[in-house]
């Protein structure tokens, strides 16, 4: 049976987007630690219109990170379908490897979202606050389960309050991790 096509929000403000998002859930990745914790994002506009990605988790109380670049897959549609281009290994970039992003919902305030791939081995839960709502948290799930996506492999991402501050807690210079997880490599 041939999956239908996922819906995608369409018309996207970028600018609202901007910002920090906190991973309330995603499905876990072979390559992701399985203690990882704390885990965001932070996207910031670049002047050509493309976006800065930073992922973020802490392991073992030391940060790992990782950055690229995000870009609309097709300029000229109005969906919310991205790509999200990590330079393996990160120290050295050499090879581009791009995922996709897909905005599979979004709330009216941009506090919550979805996001998804076509091949729905990759899901994630963002939030801008570190704890979101059950019942908001349901109604992701029910929309990620009418996309087809198989919620059961749904893991929840411990976050911490207040989250950690960044820069200068000790770096795990590996982040191999993060591209390979959002490539579903």
């Amino acid at each position: 049976m041939a999956s239908k096509e996922m819906e995608v929000v369409r018309n996207l403000d970028i600018n609202r987007y901007m910002g920090r998002w906190y991973e309330i859930a995603s499905f876990p990745s072979t390559f992701q630690p399985k203690n990882g914790v704390n885990t965001r994002a932070t996207y910031t506009l670049k002047e050509d219109g493309t976006v800065n990605v930073l992922n973020e988790t802490w392991t073992d109380g030391k940060r790992g990170y990782i950055e690229g670049t995000a870009y609309k897959a097709d300029p000229k549609s109005d969906e919310a379908k991205l790509k999200v281009k990590f330079y393996v290994p990160p120290f050295l970039p050499i090879i581009p490897v791009v995922g996709d992003y897909w905005v599979l919902f979004i709330d009216d305030d941009y506090q919550y979202a979805l996001i998804g791939q076509p091949s729905r081995k990759y899901l994630w839960i963002l939030c801008r606050q570190t704890h979101m709502d059950e019942k908001i948290y349901n109604q992701l799930l029910q929309k990620a389960k009418d996309e087809g996506y198989d919620v059961s492999k749904l893991h929840k991402t411990p976050q911490s309050d207040p989250p950690p501050e960044g820069e200068e807690t000790p770096r795990d210079t590996k982040g191999i991790w993060w591209f390979k997880s959002i490539l579903g490599k």
